[in-house]
């Protein structure tokens, strides 16, 4: 760009960054909610859950299914309550 492109520009510079700032997040949200490993330690945890009898058998199927589904169909598979994602 030009030098008087960017001085024109200059007044959007912070809307730019706080742009750049709000796509890091959304990737470090998506990596996280779709990591293989944390997914596998919220299973781990779930199992623990029911074995100190804390939740049902039923609601652990429930939640581990949607964590399979996030395991197996990568960002599209939306977390529900109770698997550590939003509520």
């Amino acid at each position: 760009m030009g030098f008087f492109t960017e001085l024109l520009l200059l007044p959007l510079a912070p809307v730019r960054g706080v742009s750049w700032i709000a796509e890091q997040i959304q990737d470090q949200v998506d990596y996280r909610l779709n990591d293989p490993g944390v997914i596998r330690a919220q299973i781990d945890e779930i199992d623990a859950a029911f074995e100190r009898d804390e939740i049902t058998e039923a609601e652990r199927d429930e939640q581990q299914e949607v964590l399979l589904q996030r395991l197996v169909g990568g960002p599209q598979a939306e977390p529900g309550p109770g698997t550590g994602g939003p509520a």
